[in-house]
């Protein structure tokens, strides 16, 4: 028999002691947590501040299923002396993480916001990535258009192999066997038939049957999966993660929405925003800088490759005569008409508009065959409507290219981290909010994390308890009541 103290077994300088303080620091029933108050009547149930600690410490451990972080509170000593020795079951653990996703996102936005006064966020400059995870559904219960349609061809060959069959079939079992397989098929091309109909009216290109908010994507060398695009923005200055949201399979139209949300988040009037060439979208430019967004985004090459031909650099563009010249010093005019790139793309949101400049002198150029390579009606150039912003980014990406490096040291490292040592590669839970709000719960204990390797345990634990989280801008700097709570708390058991 011997006495043992959790308190003395859990180090000074330990994670579990930061994640406490935080959790204590934040005003739960602000953000909208259930049972923060309990009735005198019945039995009370689990503390929702215990349940978020326990959720904080698992993830930071790369332990996310329920069961798992059930056995973490009955077996782990820093877990048993995070939850103060309490046992929540496992449904009990994941109706928390299921019923508070918007909470969950609303604390991290305002732990940021409370990072931003500590001046540890200037958002000044900031990265934008994603990264994909995989979602709760498997890759054949997910269809497209092509999929749906080969499928019910082959079930049409089966149904009528089988209804020939059963024309030429004499005896009574075969019969039977033959009747029974018909309505499998039968009932299968039912089954298809209706997800094609709800993907028509769904208008999308895709429909997930488990989680309807996934998609197919390429996780990694053209390995496609169902999941989900995590789209994510980190500061420069301390690499801390400010934003996040999932929207399409791919980057091509996330960077504005990101960077509007995180200069809106940040309360800046201007910033600097470093992402790679999956995002370079004319429109999704133009509307950060219509926002005073400066964008670093690495530019693409033209999507017509200019083999034999002169390329599209060397003609040259005058602003004031709205002209360009070729190299051989004709000059290219526009009839001011305005053409949608594509109708398709137009439906979606995604098309854009272009004017079209083109010459006469393209008949009689010696160097026709150079440069047209047989084209009737000579060379064309078109320019997109937003061919000034694509053409002021390049400019600035290629006019500081030390400084659209740091991309990479800002944004790429944290993902890393999450999915390589916290095993945040997949979900085990369904729909976009849901997977938001786990999101949040990885993205604020990576924020701590790192604001351990800032300040320090003690230095971060200090500002803590001179801070109140709550859901309010205007509170973020009251003193809190819980101090004397946290210094007299005993955590001592005894075991034999």
């Amino acid at each position: 028999m011997f006495m043992f103290s959790l308190e003395s077994a859990i180090a000074a300088d330990s994670f579990v002691r930061v994640v406490d303080v935080f959790v204590d620091s934040i005003d739960l029933k602000s953000f909208g947590f259930a049972n923060v108050e309990c009735h005198d009547e019945g039995c009370p149930p689990y503390p929702p501040s215990a349940l978020l600690k326990l959720y904080l410490y698992g993830y930071r451990h790369g332990i996310s299923t329920t069961r798992k972080l059930e056995r973490e509170a009955q077996t782990n000593i820093e877990a048993m002396w995070l939850v103060s020795g309490l046992r929540p079951k496992y449904k009990t653990i994941a109706n928390f993480r299921k019923n508070h996703p918007k909470a969950f996102r609303e604390v991290f936005r305002r732990f940021v916001w409370m990072l931003k006064e500590w001046k540890l966020i200037d958002g000044e400059t900031v990265a934008i990535d994603s990264f994909k995870i995989r979602a709760s559904n498997s890759l054949k219960n997910n269809f497209n258009s092509n999929k749906l349609k080969h499928h019910i061809e082959y079930i049409d060959k089966q149904i009528n192999n089988y209804e020939t069959l059963l024309d030429t079939c004499d005896s009574e079992e075969d019969r039977k066997e033959a009747e029974a397989k018909l309505a499998e098929r039968r009932e299968k091309k039912q089954k298809y038939t209706r997800i094609q109909k709800d993907l028509q009216e769904s208008g999308n290109e895709q429909i997930s049957i488990t989680d309807p908010d996934s998609r197919s994507v390429v996780m990694h060398r053209n390995i496609v999966n169902v999941g989900y695009n995590i789209q994510a923005s980190s500061d420069s200055k301390h690499k801390l993660l400010v934003e996040y949201d999932t929207g399409d399979v791919n980057d091509t139209h996330a960077l504005a929405p990101v960077a509007l949300s995180t200069k809106e988040l940040l309360k800046v009037e201007r910033m600097n925003v470093l992402a790679d060439k999956g995002y370079h979208t004319g429109d999704q430019i133009q509307q950060c800088i219509d926002n005073n967004i400066t964008t670093f985004v690495s530019p693409k090459e033209p999507s017509t490759k200019d083999i034999g031909l002169y390329p599209i650099s060397m003609f040259t563009y005058d602003k004031e005569s709205d002209t360009y010249t070729c190299p051989q010093g004709s000059i290219l005019r526009t009839n001011n008409n305005w053409y949608q790139h594509s109708e398709k793309h137009h439906k979606e949101g995604t098309g854009y508009k272009f004017r079209r400049y083109v010459t006469k002198d393209c008949k009689t150029c010696l160097s026709r065959q150079q440069c047209t390579q047989g084209e009737k009606n000579g060379r064309a150039i078109d320019r997109n409507e937003n061919a000034d912003a694509i053409e002021a980014n390049a400019k600035r990406v290629n006019d500081n290219p030390d400084y659209y490096r740091k991309r990479q040291q800002i944004a790429e490292h944290m993902y890393g981290t999450l999915k390589r040592q916290r095993g945040y590669t997949h979900t085990n839970l369904r729909g976009k909010e849901k997977i938001l709000g786990e999101t949040g719960l990885h993205f604020i204990g990576y924020n701590l994390t790192r604001c351990i390797s800032i300040l320090g345990v003690r230095e971060f634990i200090k500002a803590l308890r001179e801070c109140c989280l709550s859901d309010s801008w205007s509170e973020t700097r009251l003193f809190l009541s819980f101090i004397d709570h946290y210094f007299f708390r005993s955590r001592s058991y005894a075991f034999c």
